[in-house]
C-alpha cells in the first residue's frame, strides 16, 4: 500500500498496517540483538534508521562489536547483498566506485561494478580513507547512484551505508567532512557491555561463531513496506512545529558554530516516526523526539571554541544535556 493510500486509510487500516511493519521491525530487532548483546536501545536506533532508509555511523573504540552490528542487520534480511570497503590510506574512489576496464574482444570499455553495489554497504574504519575517497560515497549516500565517467548507475535498493569510525585512534586518519557527516542519518556509540553481558558474550562465542547461528527473518520487499509504514505514522502539527523549532534553534544559539542544515530536519522526521512504530504506535509522542535528537542532530553540528573550553573536562553526556537545555531555551516542549 502506498504512503499516500496508507495515510488516506481508515484508522484501523492504518493501524494494522503499521502493527504489521512494526512486528517486522521487532523480527530484525530479535536477531540482531542475539548476537549484540546488551545494546537493544541503541540496537533499535539502527534499525529506526534501517527503516527510515537512512545510513548509520558507528562511532566507537575497537571491539564493541560495531562490524558484527552490521554482519548481522545484513543477515537478517533475505536476498540482501553485503559488501565490506577496508578503508586505509592507499584506497582509491575507483576502489568503492568501480570503473570501466578495456574489453580486448569486444573492443569497448567495460563497467565492472565496485563493493558499493551492494544493498547493505559495510565501510570500516572510514576515517582512515583519504578524502578524495570518501568523497566517493556522498554521491551514493544521497542519490542512490554513482557517475562513472559521465555514465549514471543506479544503487540497488534498498541501499544501507553502515560505516564505523573509531574516535581516539588519531595517527593515520583524516576526519570526516561535515558533508560526509550530514550524510548520515545518525551517529551511534554501543560501548563497552556491563560484566554480566560479557559473560553472555562468552558463553556465546564458546559455542562458535554467533553470526554463524543468524537466519534471515524478513526480505527486501519487507523493508519496502516498513520504509512506507513509517512514512505513515501519524505526527501531530504541534510536534512537526517543535522539530523545525529545535533544528532552527541550533541557527539562533551562540554556542553553535555550524548549525543543523535543512537534511537534519528532514533526518529528524523519518526517524522519529520510525521510534514510534518500533513502540509499536501509530503516532508520533514527545519522547520520540527527545529520544531522536542527539543521535540524528549532534554530529552535524560545531561547537563554538569557548564552548568547547568550558565543557572540556565534562563527559560528552554532561555536553548533550547542557546543550539541549540551551536548546529548550529556544525552543520550549510542547504542552
Amino acid at each position: 500500500m502506498a504512503v499516500s493510500a496508507l495515510r488516506a486509510a481508515a484508522p484501523c487500516a492504518r493501524e494494522e498496517a503499521v502493527a504489521h511493519a512494526a512486528a517486522t521491525a521487532r523480527r530484525v530487532l530479535d536477531n540482531v540483538c542475539r548476537v549484540v548483546r546488551g545494546k537493544r536501545p541503541q540496537l533499535e536506533l539502527a534499525v529506526a534508521a534501517v527503516a527510515s532508509g537512512g545510513h548509520v555511523l558507528l562511532e566507537d573504540v575497537p571491539g564493541t562489536a560495531k562490524t558484527v552490528l552490521a554482519r548481522a542487520l545484513a543477515r537478517s534480511v533475505r536476498g540482501a547483498t553485503l559488501a565490506r570497503i577496508q578503508c586505509t590510506p592507499d584506497l582509491q574512489p575507483t576502489d568503492v566506485t568501480g570503473l570501466a576496464v578495456f574489453d580486448q574482444r569486444s573492443r569497448e570499455f567495460v563497467f565492472r561494478p565496485g563493493p558499493v553495489f551492494a544493498n547493505v554497504l559495510l565501510v570500516d574504519e572510514i576515517n582512515r580513507a583519504l578524502p578524495k575517497t570518501q568523497s566517493a560515497l556522498l554521491e551514493a549516500m544521497s542519490e542512490g547512484q554513482v557517475t562513472i565517467d559521465g555514465t549514471t548507475h543506479p544503487l540497488p535498493a534498498p541501499f544501507f551505508v553502515l560505516a564505523t569510525h573509531n574516535p581516539v585512534e588519531h595517527e593515520g586518519t583524516f576526519p570526516l567532512p561535515e558533508a560526509q557527516l550530514d550524510r548520515f542519518l545518525l551517529r551511534l556509540s554501543l560501548g563497552y557491555p556491563d560484566p554480566e553481558t560479557e559473560l553472555d558474550i562468552l558463553d556465546d562465542h564458546g559455542r562458535g561463531q554467533p553470526l554463524d547461528r543468524i537466519e534471515p527473518v524478513v526480505g527486501l520487499e519487507d523493508l519496502e513496506q516498513l520504509a512506507e509504514a513509517v512514512l505513515a505514522v501519524h505526527m501531530d502539527e504541534l510536534l512537526r512545529r517543535w522539530i523545525v523549532d529545535l533544528v532552527h534553534a541550533t541557527r539562533r544559539l551562540e554556542i553553535v558554530e555550524l548549525s543543523a542544515s535543512v537534511r537534519a530536519t528532514l533526518a529528524l522526521d523519518r526517524v522519529v516516526r520510525a521510534v514510534a512504530l518500533l513502540d509499536e504506535r501509530d503516532y508520533v509522542v514527545p519522547a520520540d523526539v527527545e529520544r531522536a535528537f542527539e543521535p540524528v542532530v549532534l554530529h552535524r553540528l560545531l561547537f563554538s571554541p569557548a564552548f568547547v573550553a568550558q565543557t572540556a573536562e565534562l563527559g560528552r553526556e554532561d555536553v548533550y544535556r547542557r546543550f539541549w537545555e540551551c536548546c529548550l531555551g529556544v525552543a520550549p516542549r510542547p504542552a
